[in-house]
């Protein structure tokens, strides 16, 4: 039984049926799913688009049906919903075997294991997704790739993932 008012499990359900099609590469139902004036917006890279061809040009070249390699697991953490806006974390853990352009521009694949902790903040207006930002800890991820040495430096690579995933892990000492 849902503790969802009508508005919050309408707000779920978009937002579920548009990931869904991100996955499954199917870009005219991700773009049916936005308002006429949507922004995308990964904040490590600020990589995205402002306004619908933007978007969904970027959705078409570097994300939908591209998402991730077949190994890809996507673990939820935790949803909250508002009046007019999601948040959840996420746990996601792939094997680098494919250049993924929305987070990893350029770079080939090295086959190494990421684990990643993201969020992603949807805000709903008028029944449709009117923006997506997306979080996550880029240098952890290059450092799982050996792109950065972590060495010295405050970087905390997968560890992070699993500390979200189990709340019981000690935290580091500074």
């Amino acid at each position: 039984m849902s503790n969802l008012d009508p508005n919050q499990q309408a707000m779920v359900n978009l937002f579920d049926r548009h990931v869904k099609a991100e996955l499954e590469g199917d870009i005219e139902t991700t773009m049916d799913t936005m308002t006429d004036k949507p922004h995308l917006t990964n904040v490590p890279l600020i990589t995205g688009g402002v306004g619908y061809k933007s978007v969904r040009d970027f959705y078409a070249n570097h994300l939908v049906g591209k998402f991730f390699p077949p190994d890809v697991e996507m673990i939820n953490v935790s949803r909250t919903i508002g009046d007019n806006q999601i948040v959840d974390e996420v746990v996601i853990r792939f094997t680098h075997t494919k250049v993924i352009d929305w987070m990893l521009p350029g770079i080939a694949p090295t086959g190494k294991k990421i684990e990643m902790a993201v969020a992603v903040i949807v805000k709903v207006e008028g029944g449709k997704i009117a923006h997506e930002h997306i979080y996550w800890d880029q240098a952890g991820v290059l450092a799982q790739i050996g792109l950065i040495d972590p060495t010295g430096l405050p970087i905390a690579g997968a560890e992070s993932a699993r500390k979200i995933m189990d709340p019981s892990r000690p935290c580091r000492s500074i």
